[in-house]
């Protein structure tokens, strides 16, 4: 079974899954009554997959899927403004083939790079309970499992750097999370830190392009490395 086959079986598992009340509850719910903008399109309303090249050595990690985002289109970071920049970045840096996503089967194909959260439903508030968190890290373990060439964490945010640590760690003492922060992991890995692309961070230019590109960048200059020298 190649890795592809091996994800899109995980995949399979992932969209079935209800172990959190509240958070179907809630992704079922914006499923039904929809934003207005989006009142003719058929919502996805289940757990999103992470997404990328089965090969990567790069991994991105968020929070969870948006309600109106990931959790209409049914993949992560695709149909919103965060994805906008998010996709941009890449394709600047080399890690997508276009700069833009709006939907599943819309060409986007990542390179060397798989995206994924810690949380697969939306939340409501974009806030999972610490024991959504829980229940949801079998998916990571077995996302992370599948990914044995991997070398560099993205965290965006300290929600994502926290759980990055907490699968990929201990690291000791605990780095702090920053924009551009960088901590080194076991197993000879990189993690490194960026504020969200959510618009509350866009939008007030605590966040822009060019800090988003760096630590792109920045990863990719750590992947060009020759492993046996760090």
């Amino acid at each position: 079974m190649t890795a592809a086959d091996q994800f899109e079986r995980l995949d399979r598992e992932l969209v079935e899954c209800r172990r959190c009340p509240r958070l179907v509850a809630w992704r079922e719910h914006v499923a039904r009554t929809k934003r207005a903008a989006f009142r003719d399109q058929d919502y996805w309303g289940r757990p999103v997959p992470g997404f990328g090249d089965p090969a990567a050595r790069l991994l991105i990690l968020g929070l969870a899927p948006a309600a109106h985002g990931g959790n209409r289109t049914g993949r992560i970071f695709t149909g919103d403004r965060s994805g906008d920049w998010l996709f941009g970045s890449l394709w600047r840096t080399g890690f997508a083939n276009q700069p833009t996503s709006v939907a599943r089967g819309d060409g986007l194909a990542l390179r060397d790079c798989y995206i994924t959260a810690p949380v697969k439903c939306a939340p409501p508030d974009n806030k999972p309970l610490p024991e959504e968190r829980d229940n949801c890290q079998p998916w990571l373990q077995a996302e992370l499992a599948l990914l044995p060439g991997l070398r560099v964490v993205v965290a965006l945010g300290a929600f994502a750097w926290d759980q990055a640590l907490r699968h990929l760690g201990p690291v000791r003492p605990k780095p702090r999370f920053g924009h551009a922060a960088e901590a080194p992991l076991p197993a000879g890995r990189t993690l490194l830190g960026s504020y969200h692309v959510s618009q509350q961070n866009t939008h007030t230019g605590r966040l822009t392009e060019a800090m988003l590109d760096g630590v792109f960048l920045r990863a990719r200059e750590l992947l060009e490395e020759d492993p046996q020298t760090r």
